[in-house]
């Protein structure tokens, strides 16, 4: 990782790059980051889980499947769009890579229905997931609904207060909306919960994880499955840059799944790629080393070592740590992390919404924020390209957005 450079010329391979976003074996580490720290109990679950992504993944049948049913049920591939009347205000070319068109306005619905199939395939009968923003528990109640299993959506009680739209999909959907009362009431405490149940129910439920977070084979396995993003949107610049690769790569982050799995089409490029935190729960910026969640990376924390509460406007990245991955990649230079508040996430949304007729997700809105601000200010320059993933769709924020106006 430390000959992975800043410079050098557009579209060259960097092998050590590509070694980045790899299988990381048996002990699921990325550099200092990942592992297993969880209850003795869940340890064979997470054995048996790995085992069966390893063979499932390795099944032409098994990858086959899921292709179909992106295509012909989520919708893939998302189509690379040009933001021409923002790129001419800002100066640059800006392309988004629509995830907010896929089934369910965003890309949870890549890993989910990845992870489905392999509960499916273990013969599990249920499915248990957390929640922040909504999207997660809507696209596992979506799955699981698609493939006749049951579902259980662990949700913080502020979340549900400010995500109301998405609680009443899960409710018709079939799946049962867990309150969670303890703690922030928000997605950190959403994963306590399903945690611990998973714990007692682990014979016949499966933990189906919305980010690159939790105990190995989770950060790994969910990047493979939103590597689909990545991989379209490199075809997708190779096909419509005359360079082939962007300049920047840039996509919000909380735990980092839809930002993982567009690095991944890129790390092997000389793209730089930027991960765009909420201030309020910055742990890539702010964070130290800890475990938290079954995994180890960096985590907000007090000088005391523990675990500080995080702040988003945006549901979904109110989350305290990062995947074990986007540390690594921090350490290594390969990636950077920035931040933007609350007030130009709200004016990233507004601005994108009126003049491209695209109402972003506030998560997706924080990445618009960043470039906005860096092309204003010049550390992007006049002229580069800019490849964002605009990762959520945001009819679900009206009521917040509201509120905040």
């Amino acid at each position: 990782m430390g000959e992975m450079s800043w410079s050098g010329r557009r579209g060259v391979t960097m092998p050590a790059a590509a070694r980045a976003m790899s299988d990381p074996g048996a002990t699921g580490r990325f550099g200092a980051y990942g592992g297993r720290y969880v209850p003795e109990s869940l340890i064979p679950a997470c054995h048996e889980i790995e085992a069966a992504f390893r063979e499932a993944w390795g099944d032409p049948g098994f990858r086959g499947g899921l292709d179909t049913l992106l295509t012909v049920y989520a919708g893939r591939p998302t189509p690379l769009t040009p933001a021409r009347r923002l790129s001419r205000e800002l100066g640059i070319a800006l392309f988004l890579k629509r995830e907010d068109l896929t089934h369910t306005g965003s890309h949870k619905i890549n890993n989910v229905i990845g992870q489905a199939l392999l509960a499916h395939r273990m013969g599990r009968q249920r499915l248990l997931a957390e929640t922040g923003a909504g999207q997660h528990g809507v696209a596992t109640a979506t799955a699981a609904a698609l493939l006749g299993l049951r579902a259980t959506v662990f949700m913080g009680e502020r979340d549900i207060e400010r995500q109301e739209l998405n609680v009443l999909r899960m409710n018709a959907l079939g799946a049962e909306v867990v309150p969670v009362t303890t703690g922030s009431r928000t997605l950190k405490d959403a994963c306590n919960e399903a945690m611990r149940h998973w714990v007692s129910s682990v014979d016949d439920s499966y933990y189906c994880v919305g980010s690159v977070m939790g105990p190995h084979p989770y950060p790994w396995m969910v990047r493979e499955f939103q590597r689909v993003i990545g991989e379209e949107a490199r075809a997708q610049c190779a096909a419509e840059l005359p360079v082939g690769v962007p300049d920047y790569v840039v996509a919000c982050i909380g735990g980092g799944s839809n930002a993982a799995g567009t690095f991944a089409g890129f790390a092997d490029t000389t793209a730089r790629l930027v991960g765009v935190e909420a201030e309020g729960g910055a742990a890539a910026t702010f964070g130290r080393a800890g475990v938290l969640h079954g995994f180890r990376s960096l985590v907000l924390q007090d000088e005391d070592g523990q675990v500080r509460e995080a702040h988003s406007v945006a549901a979904g990245l109110d989350y305290p740590g990062i995947g074990p991955e986007h540390a690594h990649l921090r350490d290594g230079g390969r990636a950077r992390y920035e931040t933007v508040n609350d007030e130009e996430v709200v004016q990233a949304l507004l601005r994108l919404a009126r003049t491209e007729g695209i109402l972003a997700a506030l998560e997706s809105s924080h990445a618009v924020a960043w470039v906005i601000r860096a092309a204003t200010s010049g550390e992007i320059a006049p002229g580069s390209t800019v490849m964002l993933t605009l990762s959520g769709r945001g009819d679900k924020d009206i009521a917040s957005i509201k509120e905040l106006l």
